[in-house]
C-alpha cells in the first residue's frame, strides 16, 4: 500500500473536494491511495450519486486513475472507458446474477463464469491477464438494470466472487441474499484475489467502517436511500462523483 499522507477535509462545514461529502459523513482523512495494477471502470446508476452509503467515493479516493461513469447505458465498451482501443478479453465485468455462490467451488473465491453458470475450466489463464474490471454501482435491482441495458457487457469475462465474510454493510441494512457485498468491498476481495495481496481489504475497511459508524450515530432512525441522501448534501453542492 501506498505511504502516502490520507486524503484531508480540510473545512468541515463544505462538501469534501475529494469525495463531495459533508460532515459528519466524509472520511476521506480514513484514505489513503494505494498502489494496484488492476484498473477499474465504475459503472454508477444515476441513482446512486448523493447516497449516503454510497462507497464509490471510496474507491477513487483509493484507487487513482478510477473511471466513473454515471448512467443507464452506453453504446459500447470503448465509449464507457473513454479509450480508442480496448480488448474485451482483458477486462472482467463484477455481476453475480442468478448464481448461486454456496455452489461454487471451496477452493477459490474469485470465479470466470461461463454463461451457464459454471466456472470456466481455463479460468486461471483468463483472470491472469486480465488488465482492469468494471463494476455495476447501485442497489440490486439497479445493477441488473445496468446489465440488462448494456449488452456490450456480455462480451467481457464475467466474475463472480465467493466471499466468506459477511458484510459490513449489515450494520445498518439487510443484504438481499447471501454473498452480496457493498460495492467498495467487492472490489477489495476481488483485487486481493487477482493481485495475491491481502491489505487491500483491510486498507478498505478502514474508511467504510468509519462511515458505517458516522451512519449509525448520525443518520436519523428510519430514513432509508433516498431520505438519507439529503443528510450529507448541501443544498447546490456539487456531485461528489
Amino acid at each position: 500500500m501506498d505511504t502516502n499522507e490520507p486524503q484531508t477535509c480540510p473545512e468541515e462545514q463544505k462538501p469534501c473536494a475529494t469525495c463531495g461529502r459533508v460532515f459528519p459523513y466524509c472520511v476521506c482523512e480514513f484514505t489513503a491511495p494505494i498502489k494496484a495494477r488492476t484498473k477499474l471502470l465504475i459503472l454508477q446508476h444515476p441513482q446512486e450519486p448523493g447516497v449516503d452509503i454510497g462507497t464509490a467515493p471510496i474507491l477513487q479516493a483509493s484507487f487513482p486513475g478510477t473511471v466513473l461513469r454515471t448512467g443507464l447505458s452506453w453504446p459500447n465498451f470503448k465509449k464507457a472507458l473513454g479509450r480508442e482501443e480496448v480488448e474485451n478479453r482483458k477486462w472482467g465485468v463484477l455481476y453475480l446474477g442468478s448464481v448461486r455462490v454456496e455452489e461454487l467451488p471451496k477452493d477459490r473465491s474469485l470465479f470466470e463464469d461461463e454463461k451457464k453458470g459454471a466456472p470456466r475450466e481455463d479460468q486461471d489463464k483468463v483472470l491472469k491477464e486480465l488488465e482492469g474490471i468494471v463494476v455495476l454501482d447501485g442497489t440490486w435491482s439497479q445493477a441488473k438494470t445496468l446489465w440488462w441495458r448494456n449488452a456490450w457487457l456480455l462480451k467481457l469475462p464475467r466474475l463472480v466472487i465467493r466471499s466468506s465474510r459477511r458484510s459490513l454493510y449489515d450494520q445498518i441494512r439487510k443484504e438481499p441474499r447471501h454473498g452480496c457485498l457493498s460495492t467498495v468491498e467487492t472490489v477489495g476481495e476481488v483485487l486481493q484475489a487477482l493481485e495475491r495481496r491481502d491489505d487491500i481489504q483491510p486498507a478498505l475497511d478502514k474508511p467504510l467502517s468509519e462511515l458505517i459508524g458516522r451512519l449509525k450515530k448520525n443518520r436519523p432512525q428510519g430514513t432509508g436511500r433516498g431520505a438519507a441522501r439529503r443528510d450529507w448534501r448541501r443544498r447546490g453542492a456539487r456531485r461528489p462523483y
